[in-house]
């Protein structure tokens, strides 16, 4: 199966060609090819792609790709599966002795090939990029000047903040002070459950339904109020009072955010936090008077610009 999806990867290219010199739709001639005669898979499609993102050039992965499916298998019959022109598959399977992915079987008159064991390639690849990402960040520590910490870095990408906030989890030492809703917790509960058992101290403003356990939780009383007002999901987090991440997420996960280790902007941050926890702790132990003074939802106590109380 791997084998004909290759091939027909290639195949295509060239009726693309013929239907346009002839005037006729290719991708009616495809669909129906493909339909009839072949079983796309997606698995194969992600193997090519996943072995060009970590190196291998797209007739690499073909190569490699058909080769564990079918070996051991001389030149012509990895290009034949593969689709790899034969003016090419020598360069190509070269090319993957070097990398060390494939070895030679039988060094008789016709060359036979086979690939190492995908596990083996797998760990052996994920080693010796562990190796070199670890050797890159030593020396780029080595040869860094020192950085203006007064920068702020604009966040614009919901991906980019929860990894960046997944990273000052796992890099915290001492603590973490978080203020957001479950569509952001809920990714950094794995992560937290970890720094828990570091005995790290976590301290959390929880908006809307609890759906995580992690830390000291304080749940937010009017989060429909709050969102309304900010028009999107806040998300807050401070680690070791050294570092702080502040983003408001809105509609289809359009973010904006900043990232810095200012200590103006931390301390901000982080009061902003801590100010938060001080008001759910006298919320719990205070609703029903806080009601019958600032009105439902607090209204009263949340005009800032004025000082009154119902009825007075």
């Amino acid at each position: 199966m791997a084998r004909l999806f290759i091939a027909s990867m290639t195949l295509c290219d060239g009726l693309k060609e013929i239907c346009c010199c002839i005037g006729f739709s290719f991708h009616f001639f495809l669909d129906r090819y493909l339909a009839e005669d072949y079983s796309i898979t997606t698995m194969v499609v992600n193997i090519i792609k996943r072995l060009i993102e970590i190196g291998f050039s797209e007739y690499e992965a073909k190569a490699y790709t058909a080769l564990v499916s079918a070996n051991p298998a001389t030149a012509y019959e990895i290009a034949r599966s593969s689709g790899i022109p034969t003016s090419k598959i020598y360069e190509v399977i070269s090319r993957l002795l070097e990398k060390g992915v494939v070895i030679i079987a039988d060094e008789g008159k016709t060359k036979r090939y086979i690939p190492i064991d995908p596990a083996e390639f797998i760990e052996g690849r994920k080693n010796r990029i562990e190796t070199t990402l670890n050797e890159l960040k030593q020396d780029l520590v080595n040869i860094q000047t020192d950085t203006d910490i007064s920068y702020i870095w604009n966040v614009r990408d919901h991906e980019f903040l929860m990894e960046k906030a997944k990273r000052m989890v796992l890099s915290a030492e001492k603590s973490l002070l978080i203020s957001g809703w479950s569509e952001e917790l809920s990714f950094l509960e794995d992560s937290l459950h970890r720094k828990e058992k570091e005995k790290i101290r976590i301290a959390i403003v929880h908006f809307g339904e609890i759906h995580i356990r992690a830390g000291q939780i304080f749940q937010h009383p009017i989060e429909d109020t709050i969102y309304n007002e900010k028009g999107g999901r806040g998300f807050v987090m401070i680690a070791d009072s050294k570092e702080a991440l502040m983003a408001t997420v809105f509609e289809e996960n359009r973010v904006e955010g900043a990232w810095s280790v200012n200590k103006g902007f931390v301390t901000l941050a982080e009061d902003y936090v801590k100010h938060d926890i001080y008001i759910m702790k006298i919320v719990q132990r205070f609703d029903r008077q806080l009601i019958d003074r600032f009105g439902e939802k607090y209204h009263k106590l949340r005009d800032i610009f004025n000082d009154g109380e119902i009825g007075k």
